[in-house]
């Protein structure tokens, strides 16, 4: 059986290797907000059902099965925040956290009738696509992030880590939202960067500017 709990695990797991992350059970702990015996039990059941695969190493992976099911949840989660921004006009930096606590409830019905509505392939509120992609895939896209970004380059916000709701309050008050244009002006030191947007001259370090994935822009359309 399928329930909440193991559906949320196998989501986090494939989320987290969108965003390049190496997964293991201390950090599911964490993203949890769960003790390390409790992801333990977690995982264990995971296991006996065939969804995830533990390696010597300790890194957790998802089998076809558990990817097949976690890749559901995220489409219904990417389709419940579009729905949320482009229908109610919820705040891109607020969707996260209120579809997380809808995807569960919906219907496959009422996916169906979001779908329509909607349609697929457009991108969520944090301009990321429903289609999980890795780093490496939006690196062939030709994006980069803006901790790697060049000097004094013009930029576009392509997309942001969405699960980190102090993260986004903390870019939406600085300028950097998806769709953004920026310009890097310089890269210091300490690994900060500073950048102007539309809120002025801005200082971000790499927790944030290793978040937020650039689309460059030609000179002709700046």
């Amino acid at each position: 059986m399928i329930t909440v709990s193991k559906e949320d695990y196998l989501k986090s797991i494939l989320e987290a290797e969108s965003e390049g992350e190496t997964v293991i059970s201390a950090r599911l702990a964490d993203w949890h907000k769960v003790s390390a015996p409790a992801v333990t039990m977690a995982l264990r059941r995971l296991k006996k059902d065939g969804l995830v695969e533990v390696e010597k190493s300790g890194e957790i992976r998802l089998t076809a099965a558990g990817r097949k099911i976690a890749r559901k949840l995220t489409v219904r989660h990417h389709l419940i925040e579009r729905m949320l921004s482009e229908m109610f006009g919820m705040e891109w930096w607020k969707v996260h956290d209120e579809a997380e606590r809808l995807e569960h409830a919906v219907s496959p019905d009422f996916e169906a009738k979001l779908l329509a509505k909607l349609g697929s392939g457009g991108a969520c509120p944090h301009g990321n696509l429903s289609e999980v992609e890795g780093p490496s895939s939006r690196r062939k896209r030709g994006l980069v992030l803006l901790a790697d970004a060049e000097v004094d380059q013009h930029y576009s916000v392509s997309g942001i880590y969405e699960r980190d709701r102090q993260l986004l309050e903390f870019l939406e008050a600085r300028g950097i939202r998806p769709a953004a244009r920026l310009h890097l002006l310089e890269r210091n030191y300490d690994q900060t960067v500073t950048l102007t947007t539309s809120a002025g001259k801005v200082s971000l370090g790499p927790a944030a500017s290793g978040r937020v994935w650039l689309a460059p822009i030609s000179r002709s359309h700046r």
